[in-house]
């Protein structure tokens, strides 16, 4: 029942990291000669790279404990 509530607790922070990924990207867009993205194509970033990173974290805590 504990990742239950973990992953309810998650779900604010997705948004948010969705957040801070559009606003760097539209910092460093111009520096790299790409273009800004929106909130909705940010999302899409934020969970492929929480997709990418969560086995990963999942092998790390259970290698170490």
């Amino acid at each position: 029942m504990g990742s239950y509530f973990r992953i309810l607790a998650a779900i604010p922070f997705f948004f948010l990291s969705a957040w801070f990924v559009m606003l760097l990207w539209g910092v460093f867009s111009p520096q790299i000669n790409v273009q800004t993205i929106t909130y909705v194509q940010s999302m899409l970033v934020t969970i492929t790279l929480w997709l990418a990173v969560a086995p990963l974290a999942a092998v790390g805590k259970n290698h170490w404990h």
